[in-house]
């Protein structure tokens, strides 16, 4: 049986928009089991991808662990994420407040790896599979407008199914 992406994808896609503050969604990150989302226009177009990895990047330093607060004084929330942090960075307050009002437009990635829905399943494996770029997602794209979403997950439980003989039962999100 072939699989295409339309087979594989989560369609219920969480999303975050261009102009989303990095502490908006670094607090959505800290509540979601995955790590990043895809950034969508207003009309519904894919114009970045946004992972922990690029939000936790903007408060790196070297030397020593720092767990970032979500949002401004007073912090309601703490990300469970540590990054280094040099005891002599005086600067570091500063930044964090600096960084937080940031648009996410000015950290995502903008070469974006996208799929159609007829993809099969061999196109898809490689894409997540490259040696080249670290790619965890794969978002499905029609007619210019975000459709799905396919993680590696859905595609390894698919394979597995595939191989226990269940590849009739994939269940459709």
């Amino acid at each position: 049986m072939d699989l295409s992406a339309r087979e594989l994808m989560t369609t219920d896609v969480q999303t975050v928009a261009p102009d989303d503050d990095v502490s908006e969604v670094l607090g959505r990150l800290a509540r979601v089991k995955f790590n990043g989302f895809p950034v969508v226009d207003d009309d519904g177009a894919v114009v970045g991808i946004v992972t922990q990895h690029d939000l936790v990047e903007l408060f790196q330093t070297k030397d020593r662990t720092l767990w970032i607060p979500v949002g401004l004084p007073p912090f309601t929330e703490t990300l469970t994420y540590a990054v280094d942090v040099s005891w002599d960075d005086l600067d570091l307050g500063v930044d964090l407040a600096k960084n937080a009002d940031r648009p996410i437009s000015e950290v995502m990635t903008t070469d974006v790896v996208t799929v159609a829905p007829d993809t099969d399943l061999d196109t898809v494996l490689d894409l997540l599979s490259s040696d080249d770029r670290d790619i965890n997602r794969l978002p499905v794209v029609e007619e210019g407008r975000l459709v799905g979403i396919v993680a590696r997950q859905d595609v390894v439980r698919a394979v597995r199914d595939l191989r226990r003989g269940a590849g009739a039962d994939v269940v459709e999100r």
